[in-house]
């Protein structure tokens, strides 16, 4: 799986379509493929009583499980639907693209995603990082922000940095506001700062949660770095492609 990257790959698309995507349902694809089922991957103590998936990987990325949430067709199924409802095309595609964005950013880990389902239940993978969800969030982190996978998240930090320019209230107004009739709708409830705020605030969320976990993995945790192929050396790495 990707982590900051998720927060952050919908402002680069927005640099580059402009006008052409709507950010918020941008990111809300972006988010999608892990919005109901990351906290079951993981699992929650409910009063005392541990409840989870008993096979993470498998309900994550797998069928029988939640992995078709993962597919490119998801996207093209839930951007139609919100095309059917909306009747707005901006707002579909901008869904699909951000989605699509998800599934193939988590090809990236040793366990991969079912691009293709339903056509195929394949998990396709490059593993460049560990997939470590079932040894908990903590170590999946550590494992995550110890290998390539925090790089990949720096890259998308770094490219967007050097992007600043989406962030200015100009390009707001300019560029975003204009793409998105909710933005003029919500103008009349919120005052602009707080749309501004609300505008930047994924990007934001991912360049600290970035670097929190840097922090923590390795400044208080102490794990070792290794960026070899498919690392850490020290993390369980699943693989089912």
């Amino acid at each position: 799986m990707s982590w900051a990257t998720h927060d952050l790959e919908p402002y680069a698309v927005q640099r580059h379509l402009k006008g052409k995507v709507a950010i918020i349902p941008l990111l809300i694809g972006s988010y999608s493929p892990d919005m109901f089922t990351k906290w079951f991957v993981y699992g929650i103590n409910v009063f005392g009583s541990d409840v989870g998936a008993g096979d993470a990987a498998q309900f994550h990325r797998g069928w029988p499980g939640a992995g078709f949430t993962h597919s490119l067709t998801f996207g093209v199924v839930i951007a139609l639907i919100i095309y059917v409802v909306s009747r707005n095309k901006v707002w579909a595609y901008s869904f699909c693209i951000g989605q699509w964005l998800h599934a193939v950013s988590d090809t990236g880990d040793t366990m991969g995603t079912m691009l293709f389902f339903p056509f195929t239940t394949q998990l396709y993978s490059i593993e460049a990082w560990a997939y470590a969800v079932e040894a908990g969030r903590l170590k999946d982190a550590a494992a995550y922000y110890s290998g390539l996978g925090g790089v990949w998240d720096g890259f998308w930090i770094v490219y967007g940095l050097a992007s600043w320019r989406v962030l200015t209230r100009s390009y707001f107004h300019e560029t975003i506001v204009p793409a998105d009739p909710l933005w003029s709708w919500a103008g009349r409830f919120l005052p602009e700062q707080a749309l501004l705020a609300l505008y930047r605030t994924s990007f934001f969320y991912g360049v600290t949660r970035w670097t929190a976990w840097m922090i923590w993995v390795h400044l208080v945790q102490g794990y070792d770095f290794d960026l070899t192929w498919g690392g850490p050396y020290w993390s369980p790495a699943l693989s089912r492609g």
